[in-house]
């Protein structure tokens, strides 16, 4: 069965049919580029599997790991293992990064019926994850991508992957705003 499956996707921004009749079928494991040129829909995909509640499905089936993904809220896409990364990192002031990271790891836990990870076996796992995406302890510390160059926002968002082991990641302009 298909990790993410769509078929005959129509939606649009405000008046504006954008997706006219999106298929796409993609397997565990599989890695697909969707290429094109500016206005030409790829955003609008991503808005529409994120839930975006300003892009609206107007037909067609969209369906993640089995479960109609337009049916679910975006809190509920995360935790079913859908991860999206966009053109634009949103900054989250007053909330940092270890703030953030652990109650979305133990959202997910939770999710998958797992034990919430305790403080010391998050740490574990953060320095695992450390070591693994090179990130400063000190971006860490900040409040969620606040003064975060656009380098700084990226490499962030490869670590809150890493940290969130999601079934797919949708990555949407993943070289704007590099330093």
């Amino acid at each position: 069965m298909a990790l993410l499956d769509i078929k005959e996707l129509q939606a649009q921004v405000e008046d504006k049919l954008i997706l006219k009749g999106i298929n796409l079928s993609i397997e565990p494991g599989e890695v697909h580029a969707i290429m094109g040129p500016n206005g030409s829909g790829k955003s609008t995909l991503s808005n529409v599997l994120a839930g975006n509640e300003s892009y609206k499905k107007t037909s067609g089936d969209v369906l993640f790991d089995g479960v109609d993904l337009c049916e679910m809220d975006a809190h509920d896409r995360a935790r079913a293992g859908l991860f999206l990364a966009f053109q634009y990192p949103v900054e989250i002031a007053g909330i940092s990064n270890m703030y953030f990271l652990k109650a979305a790891v133990n959202a997910i836990r939770e999710h998958r019926g797992e034990k919430q990870l305790d403080a010391m076996e998050f740490l574990d796992v953060i320095e695992d994850k450390k070591k693994l995406v090179k990130i400063r302890e000190d971006l860490l510390e900040r409040a969620v991508n606040s003064g975060f160059s656009g380098g700084e926002k990226k490499r962030n968002e490869i670590f809150q992957m890493a940290m969130l082991e999601p079934k797919m990641a949708i990555l949407d302009e993943t070289d704007s705003g590099l330093d």
